[in-house]
This record gives C-alpha cells, structure tokens and sequence, in this order.
C-alpha cells in the first residue's frame, strides 16, 4: 500500500458538523453524517500500511471586503453560505476531528481537487499511483476528483460506503457513471 493514497473530499466541520456552515442551515443527509465513522478505520488501515490520506478542503477565498468570493451557480444553490464559512485556516475549514490528522490537506475552489490545487504535485512526491476515493458528494466533488485522476493514470477506486451525497439517487447514479473510468469498492473490501 505504499503507493496508494486515501483520498478524503471536503469532509470538513463546515460541511459536516452541526455548528458548522451547512449544519447551522439545516442542511445534510444521514448517509453524510455516518461517512466519518466508517472511514476511520480505513484510514488507520491504509497509513499503517504505509500509504497516506489526504484531506482536501472546500474553500471560499475571501475577497477585499472580507466577504466570500462565491461563483454565481454555487449562490443560487447555497444561499446560506457567509462570511468566515470555508474560509481557509478556519475551524469550519478542518478535516472533521475523527478523520484528523490527515498526512497532506489541499484547499480546492473548484469541485475537482485537481483543478489549479497541489495535489497532483503532493501524490507525485509522496510515489502515489493508487487512489482510493471517499468524501462529499458522491456527483459532485467526488466524481470530478475521479474522473481527473483517471485521465491522469492514477489506478481509481471510488469507495461506494465511503462517499455519499444527499440523495440515494444522486448517489447510485453518480457511482454508475463512474464505473467505467474507477473500480467500485466498499471500505470493507478496502482494508482487506
């Protein structure tokens, strides 16, 4: 396993935890809030294994008057988003504490965790060929950062327990999709 990479998206405070961004506008799903739970053993696994995990981080870059720098399609969606939510540094911003410490954390503007971020240089350096794929959410985050990786060359394996979105649909659709680039795996048949 020295060469493959738990790659955790956007599983953040803000995303996930009651006080956080989207908890505080009663948003999220239960299939997301059990998502921490079942990864860190998994998580535990791969690093003794002498692999590593990678947070990336959601981030909403502040502008000169403080407030977020917010794409229009994502306001319309998120209406709720504010000042300090996602901002970088923060405790909003954070790996979820049960997922902590992750080996490298990349912030990302985009859904892709590839797009104009580090990560690909920090997989390089750390000798990654091999991605196992968690996080929020399954259509979003997820699959861009998937798809990106495979035409990269990265060996994908998108975790099905290991990921999930507000929906079942959206969910079982996206992990259709993405059957033809990325294994489907559960963390079950991860950590064996």
């Amino acid at each position: 396993m020295k060469d493959t990479a738990l790659l955790l998206c956007d599983l953040q405070n803000d995303f996930l935890h009651p006080d956080g961004a989207y908890g505080r506008a009663g948003q999220g799903a239960p299939a997301i809030a059990t998502l921490p739970a079942r990864l860190a053993p998994l998580a535990r696994h791969v690093r003794a294994a002498g692999g590593v995990v990678v947070s990336t981080h959601f981030t909403l870059v502040p502008g000169r008057d403080g407030e977020p720098m917010i794409d229009p399609h994502l306001r319309r969606l998120r209406p709720f988003l504010a000042r300090g939510d996602f901002a970088a540094g923060g405790w909003g911003h954070a790996l979820v504490e049960e997922l902590q410490p992750a080996d490298f954390s990349v912030e990302k503007v985009a859904y892709s965790a590839f797009h104009q971020t580090r990560l690909e240089w920090v997989l390089r350096k750390a000798g990654v060929t091999r991605l196992l794929v968690a996080g929020i959410v399954t259509n979003g985050g997820v699959t861009s950062t998937a798809r990106d990786a495979h035409v990269r060359e990265y060996e994908v394996t998108v975790l099905s327990d290991g990921c999930a979105t507000f929906t079942p649909a959206l969910h079982e659709s996206a992990l259709a999709s993405l059957a033809s680039i990325a294994r489907i795996s559960t963390v079950a048949e991860a950590m064996a």
